[in-house]
C-alpha cells in the first residue's frame, strides 16, 4: 500500500488527512498523475472539459472507469465544456462562461463540505490547464469568504517532473511515495486509458517510470491573481504561432490578450460574490 508520511508539512488539513477532498481538473485523464492519492483519498472529482481536443472525440468514459476502480465519485461539473468551447470563449472574451463555472464549483465545494481542494497547476503549457487553476482559485476564494476561513488548496504538475517542488513550497507540500504494487496499478491504469496512449508513452520516454512513484501535491495560493509572469511567453503561444503559420489555426491564443483579462474578471467576480 502507499503510505502517507508524517512530516512537519503534513499537519492540519492536507491531502492525506482530509475527509472530504475535491479534485478539480481541466481534462479527463489528469487524475492518472496522482492515482495513488486518488486510491487513498477517494475525492469528489470535477472535470471542466470533455477532453475532446481538436478531434472532437471526448474521453470522459475512460475517466469514469478510473473513478469507478478507485471508488471515487464524479461531481456535478463533469465535462461541462469542450476544448473548442474553452478556446472560443477565451478568444472572444466570453468570460461569463468561466464565471458561471467558478460559481458552480464554489457551490459544489460548499455542498460537499470540502476540506481540501487539489487541481491542475499553472505551467504555461496548455491554456485550459492554466484556466482551470484560475477558476479553482476563484471558487476557493468565494468559499473561504463564505466560511470565514481558508480552504486548503493544492496543485500538481501535469507536464513537469512529477516530484518537482520549489524550495519555498516544500515545507507545506504533501508527498506520497508509492510502493511497487501501487506503482504497478498506476502504470496499468495509464496503459488502460486508450485515448492517452501517445501521451503516456511520451511521458515514460521523457522521465522513465521511477519518477511517477512520487506524487507531490504542492500548496497553491488562491490569492495568486495570475499565476504567470506577464513578461514571460508561455509555450502555448509559441505552439499557436507555429500552427497558425502552418495554416492549422486561424488565431494565436495569448496570455496577455486572452488569459490575463479572464484572470482579472475572475478576481473581480470572486471579490463581489464571496
Amino acid at each position: 500500500m502507499a503510505t502517507f508520511p508524517e512530516t512537519q508539512a503534513a499537519v492540519g488539513a492536507h491531502p492525506g488527512r482530509c475527509t472530504a477532498p475535491v479534485l478539480i481538473v481541466a481534462h479527463p485523464g489528469h487524475e492518472l498523475r496522482i492515482l495513488g492519492w486518488l486510491e487513498q483519498a477517494r475525492p469528489l472529482v470535477c472535470v471542466l472539459t470533455d477532453g475532446s481536443g481538436s478531434s472532437g472525440e471526448g474521453r470522459l468514459d475512460s475517466t469514469t472507469r478510473v473513478l469507478r476502480h478507485t471508488r471515487s465519485d464524479a461531481g456535478g461539473v463533469y465535462g461541462r465544456m469542450s476544448d473548442r468551447d474553452v478556446y472560443s470563449a477565451l478568444l472572444e472574451h466570453d468570460h461569463d462562461r468561466f464565471l458561471r463555472l467558478a460559481d458552480d464549483l464554489a457551490e459544489t465545494l460548499l455542498a460537499h463540505q470540502a476540506d481540501c481542494v487539489v487541481g491542475d497547476a499553472i505551467e504555461g503549457f496548455n491554456p485550459s490547464h492554466d484556466v482551470c487553476r484560475l477558476v479553482i482559485n476563484a471558487a476557493v476564494r468565494m468559499v473561504s469568504r463564505e466560511r470565514q476561513g481558508p480552504l486548503p488548496s493544492y496543485d500538481y504538475l501535469l507536464v513537469g517532473p512529477p516530484s518537482q517542488c520549489p524550495e519555498h513550497l516544500r515545507h507545506g507540500a504533501f508527498t506520497l511515495e508509492l510502493d511497487d504494487v501501487a506503482l504497478g496499478r498506476k502504470l496499468e491504469a495509464a496503459r488502460g486509458y486508450p485515448e492517452l496512449a501517445a501521451e503516456v508513452d511520451a511521458a515514460l520516454a521523457r522521465f522513465g517510470l521511477e519518477p511517477f512513484r512520487t506524487e507531490c501535491l504542492r500548496p497553491s495560493d488562491p490569492m495568486e491573481r495570475y499565476g504567470w509572469d506577464p513578461r514571460e511567453v508561455p509555450y502555448y503561444e509559441r505552439y499557436g504561432e507555429e500552427r497558425v503559420a502552418a495554416g492549422v489555426y486561424r488565431y494565436v491564443l495569448r496570455f496577455r490578450e486572452h488569459v490575463l483579462p479572464l484572470a482579472d474578471a475572475l478576481w473581480t467576480h470572486s471579490e463581489r460574490n464571496g
